[in-house]
Formats: C-alpha cells, sequence, structure tokens
C-alpha cells in the first residue's frame, strides 16, 4: 500500500478504497460511494460498491440499444421507492434494551470480518461503548456520536480478550512530577483548563532595560507571584487533579505538588472534552473565574498504570459517562488496525439501531425479497421503463451471489433454489448462511442488518449510478484528447444525416 503507510490487511470495503490512487472519474466517484456510505451509516460500504457495479453493468445493455439514459434513471427511480416500500414491509421492530437481540444484530455485521471468530468480544465492546455515549434528545430520539465521544485506544501487548469499555477515560500521559504526586486518586475532584499555568511572555519580543539589580529581582517575584496566584485560585477549590490543554511551568508544578494535587499537562483537546464528558467537569479558560460547578466530582478513580514502556492515566469508574475509551489489546499493529476498523463498523450498527430500532434479514435475503417483488412488479409497469425496471430487480441478486461465491458453493444451484423460494414471495427471510453457503432461514440463524443501512445502501448505489449514467453520455461526444490510459478513443463523433431526422436518439439532451 505504498511506502509511507505500511501494511493494510482488511476486509473493509472502504480501507482498500481509501488506499486506491485512481485516475479514472467513474471509478473515483464510485470510491467517494463507499466513503459517503461509511460517514452515514458506518456498515455496508461493500455492498454499495458491488450494488452500483452490477446497476450499471445491467443498464450497458440498454444503452448499446440506445435506450436514452434518462429512461433508464426513471426507471431505476421507480425501482429504488418500491425497493424501500418492500422493506418497510418486511422490516420487524425491536426493543432497543433487549440485550441478546442487539447482541445477535451486531455480531451479524462482523460475522464476515476477521474479529467475527472472537464471538461476542468485538459486539460486547461496541454495544457497552455505544449505550455508554447516548444522548436522549426527547421525543425518543437518541444521538449518539461516535467520533466524538468514544476513543478507541490500541496499546499493543496482552490479549485481545483483555480488550474493554472503560466506564471514562484513558489517556497517554503521566503526572506531571511522577515522583511527588499521587497516582492513585480514589474519588478525585477534576478541574479542567485550557490555559496555560506560566508566566506570560510578551507577543514579540520585548525588551525590558533595568536599571537597577533590584529591578530585575522585582521582575522575578512578579512572575512567581503571579503564579502562585493562579495556583491559589485553583486550589481554593481543593482539587485532587488538575488537567490543562496547555503548558504548565516548573513553579506552578512545585505549588501544586505542595498541595497534593496531580497535574496533567499539554493534553489534547478532544480528550479533554471527553473527561469532561465523564466526569461532569466543565472546561475553564481562566483560572480567576473557577466555580464550584466546574469541578468534576463524577469520576471514581484516577490511576497511572503503565503498560509496555508508556503509562497511561485513567479516569474511570465514572457514575453516569457520556464518553468512554474502549481500550484494544492485541498481538501486533496490524492486527489491532483491523480490530479497531471492525469495532468501527460494530459500534456503527450499534448506533443505527439506536436510532432506528428496525431490523431486516441478512444473508441476501432482503436482496432477494426485494427483487421478487420488483419482478412480480415490472408486469404492471408500461413503455420503455419496463426493461430497465425488471433488470434493476435483477441487480439485486448481485448480493446474495457474491455471498454465494464468498461460501465457496455452486453459484447457479444455490441462486436458484432462493429464487424459487422468494418467487411468490413468502418466506422473505430465507437467505444464505456466509459461513457454509446452506439456505437457512435467517430468523432462526439470527443474521440481522439494521434498516438503515440497507435502505442507505439502496439509495446510494442507484443515486449513483444513476448519476455515472447520466454523465458518460455527454462526455463521450467531446472527448477528442484521450488521456493515457483511459480506455480505447472513440469512434468519430456522429454525424447527423438525413435518415436520421426522424430519430428521436439524435436529439441533444
Amino acid at each position: 500500500m505504498g511506502s509511507a503507510i505500511g501494511i493494510v490487511v482488511t476486509n473493509d470495503g472502504n480501507a482498500i478504497l481509501r488506499e486506491l490512487d485512481l485516475a479514472h472519474p467513474a471509478a473515483k466517484s464510485m470510491i467517494e460511494l463507499s466513503r459517503t456510505q461509511d460517514e452515514e451509516v458506518g456498515d455496508g460500504t461493500t455492498s454499495v460498491i458491488v450494488l452500483a457495479g452490477e446497476m450499471l453493468h445491467v443498464a450497458e445493455a440498454f444503452i448499446e440499444k440506445k435506450y436514452h439514459p434518462t429512461v433508464i434513471c426513471r426507471a431505476y427511480n421507480k425501482a429504488l421507492q418500491d425497493a424501500i416500500t418492500v422493506l418497510d414491509k418486511i422490516a420487524m421492530p425491536i426493543d432497543v434494551n433487549d440485550r441478546a437481540t442487539m447482541l445477535d444484530l451486531v455480531k451479524s455485521c462482523i460475522g464476515t470480518k476477521f474479529t467475527g471468530r472472537f464471538g461476542d468480544l468485538i459486539a460486547d465492546l461496541a454495544i457497552d461503548a455505544t449505550t455508554t455515549v447516548g444522548v436522549d434528545l426527547g421525543q425518543g430520539l437518541r444521538e449518539v456520536d461516535i467520533k466524538k465521544y468514544i476513543k478507541v485506544e490500541k496499546v499493543p501487548g496482552g490479549q485481545l480478550e483483555d480488550s474493554k469499555v472503560l466506564k471514562g477515560v484513558m489517556i497517554n500521559k503521566d503526572v506531571v512530577a511522577p515522583g511527588k504526586m499521587r497516582r492513585k486518586i480514589l474519588n478525585p475532584r477534576i478541574i479542567l483548563l485550557d490555559c496555560p499555568l506560566e508566566y506570560k511572555k510578551g507577543e514579540n519580543q520585548t525588551n525590558a532595560e533595568l536599571v537597577k539589580e533590584e529591578d530585575w529581582e522585582v521582575l522575578l517575584k512578579m512572575e512567581e507571584e503571579y503564579i502562585e496566584n493562579l495556583c491559589m485560585q485553583i486550589l481554593k477549590f481543593k482539587p485532587d487533579l488538575v488537567i490543562t490543554e496547555k503548558g504548565l511551568s516548573d513553579l506552578a508544578c512545585h505549588y501544586l505538588s505542595k498541595a497534593g494535587v496531580s497535574a496533567i499537562r499539554r493534553l489534547r483537546k478532544t480528550d479533554n472534552n471527553r473527561i469532561a464528558k465523564a466526569c461532569g467537569a466543565v472546561i475553564v479558560s481562566r483560572p480567576e473565574e473557577l466555580q464550584e460547578s466546574d469541578v468534576g466530582t463524577g469520576a471514581g478513580l484516577f490511576e497511572v498504570k503503565k503498560f509496555g514502556d508508556e503509562f497511561f492515566a485513567f479516569i474511570v469508574d465514572c457514575r453516569d459517562p457520556k464518553a468512554c475509551t474502549v481500550l484494544l489489546r492485541g498481538a501486533s499493529k496490524d492486527l489491532l488496525n483491523e480490530v479497531e476498523r471492525n469495532l468501527q463498523d460494530a459500534m456503527s450498527v450499534a448506533r443505527n439501531i439506536l436510532k432506528n430500532p428496525k431490523l431486516l434479514p441478512g444473508g441476501g435475503a432482503t436482496e432477494l425479497t426485494v427483487s421478487a417483488a420488483l419482478k412480480q412488479k415490472s408486469s404492471s409497469i408500461e413503455g420503455m421503463e419496463k426493461w430497465p425496471y425488471e433488470a434493476a430487480a435483477v441487480a439485486f441478486e448481485a448480493i446474495p451471489r457474491t455471498l454465494a461465491q464468498n461460501c465457496g458453493v455452486n453459484v447457479i444451484r444455490t441462486m436458484t433454489a432462493l429464487q424459487g423460494k422468494h418467487a411468490n414471495e413468502e418466506n422473505a427471510w430465507v437467505g444464505i448462511d456466509g459461513n457454509t453457503g446452506a439456505i437457512v432461514d435467517m430468523k432462526e440463524r439470527k443474521i440481522w442488518d439494521s434498516y438503515n443501512v440497507k435502505a442507505q445502501t439502496f439509495k446510494t448505489a442507484i443515486e449513483a449510478a444513476c448519476m455515472l449514467l447520466r454523465i458518460d453520455d455527454i462526455v463521450s461526444g467531446i472527448k477528442k484528447k484521450q488521456a493515457p490510459g483511459a480506455g480505447p478513443t472513440p469512434s468519430r463523433p456522429k454525424i447527423e444525416e438525413e435518415g436520421d431526422a426522424d430519430n428521436e436518439q439524435m436529439l441533444p439532451d
């Protein structure tokens, strides 16, 4: 993957596509798809690409038969609306608080991934983390901000089984003066600052001319007093732990450690926000303005531990943390990176369900149901749009087909058997077991997908396919200068002759 990045071992579609460097515009926009999908719902990145590719593939036949792209797009959009209606029909609501169901759901999301073999481990981590940081917005809405409030810390060493969700925050820092400051505090009072605890220097080079030697001492004394004042203002609140995002001078360190206060300096802003969320403190910008309400008392334990040769500070056992850290342990960096990616997917799935607690069958069952429903409906569609509509129905079968290929079973037999089962729109929950390739009922096997992911996948894929179909029609007329390696040069542009005068194909779009 290029010299800078090192190796990426993964089967997360987005992670692979992110590293590709392509010049072809259509391919670029396909990669963009998987990225949007990843940001939007966090799962189904590979499905989007497969589906969009298949949609374009079936459209190719129509373009060759001189169908107009707009007609195909119209048919596709109709198919999309009908597909979403089918989804709504077969979706099954679940109870978010039922832990077992949630576990099964998240497990089916990471079943095909590398960590699938660690069973419930990753699923447990994901559910714990997302339920911790979920915030009720009222009206039954949950806001779960994964990026901001869940930090994944990867520490090589130990076993994967040692990974856990901390009820609080862990940071890669040690206290400022390890010998003098306490490294373990029960129920700490925490003050968070984002100002430096050191003497303010002049903005640019300031010159002070001193005539008498005593003035120099006065100057130094003023600096010391300034810092002492700062520290006294902080110590008024009897904190046990002071954390600042900026610097902390030796003198300030001395005053704090004399008062038995531990201090941590130069913390990242994001980490500081997480700590604030976890222990209920407010980040203060000026020590003068500290209030009792700004002191965080929600944490149960502050402790510095050593992993390998680095020190990590833990602020854990929080009462009602709204931020958490997932601590991942594992044998090597590559392994940890892959586990982190899987965890990211799992957390997104958990988040989607908290947002919209509806389930659809996995294992290609949803796509087959949609496909069967669309095939039936296509008979009632009139005019040119009927054929592309049917083709879109067939395109949905790409997903179960790919699944069957990945299991190494006989694709054609499996697909025909499945189509037979789905033809009359009954047993919507029959699909492929991703490990054995057997045709099973998804409800029994507990192979599920969240509604958000599926709906988003279909929308993204079809809209992208439409966009590309429309574009390519315009480009081919002007492509005179061929970019190197962009494919064969097109045949000479069409010139309208008398015979074509009635042919609607020649009309400009």
